[in-house]
């Protein structure tokens, strides 16, 4: 994984990134993960709630967003590194979790779908793609599909990059949170650029909680 953001990585990208000037960059990210086309993301108060309640090792994911697409469909947005023991039963927590704040919000808004997104930096399954999606769903309700809860996973080790200088936007952004061919990355995005900057600032000065 990239060196800038593998210590205490959601502690670091949330602090760097849950601000309203680089909402721009999770945009980004969202659009190219989960192929779609945003047209207004905010980020949602409930990660700054949690830090006054919880000790400053607690990896509570990196950001919560409320976003609308271009066809007008909102959905709740959560992103989150893990690793350790549990994994599956951490990213069903998780996306509990996230779905679940939208009752904390002050605004009076409908509770939507929820998307989590989960990296991780080793093989969980080795027969499932670098990117793989889960889907709840409950028997054969097909018919509202859109509505179902979605799990993605991006387990950063299966990726491989054949020629990295025609590197799409996607693969330009698991190389950088891979930390392989990162210049090349960084070359593909102002939003990788930006985020990189972010972070070599955040290392120079070094503000740990």
């Amino acid at each position: 994984m990239n060196r800038k953001f593998v210590a205490k990585s959601n502690f670091v990208l949330r602090r760097v990134l849950n601000t309203e000037e680089n909402t721009d960059i999770l945009k980004e990210f969202i659009e190219v993960m989960l192929n779609l086309e945003i047209k207004e993301a905010k980020i949602n108060p409930y990660l700054e709630k949690l830090k006054e309640l919880l000790p400053a090792e607690e990896n509570f994911g990196i950001a919560d967003l409320r976003i609308k697409t271009a066809q007008n469909q909102e959905q709740n947005i959560g992103i989150q590194m893990i690793d350790g023991e549990h994994i599956l039963v951490k990213m069903l927590l998780y996306y509990v979790q996230i779905h679940a704040n939208q009752l904390e919000y002050d605004e009076h808004r409908e509770v939507v779908k929820t998307t989590t997104i989960n990296i991780l930096d080793f093989v969980l399954n080795k027969e499932l793609e670098y990117h793989s999606k889960m889907v709840v769903k409950e028997g054969n309700m097909t018919n509202i599909i859109d509505n179902y809860p979605e799990i993605h996973i991006l387990q950063l080790p299966k990726f491989s990059l054949k020629d990295s200088r025609n590197m799409t936007l996607k693969q330009a952004w698991i190389s950088y949170l891979k930390g392989e061919n990162t210049e090349e990355a960084i070359k593909q995005s102002e939003k990788i650029k930006k985020l990189d900057n972010l972070l070599e600032k955040y290392w120079r000065e070094e503000i740990m909680e």
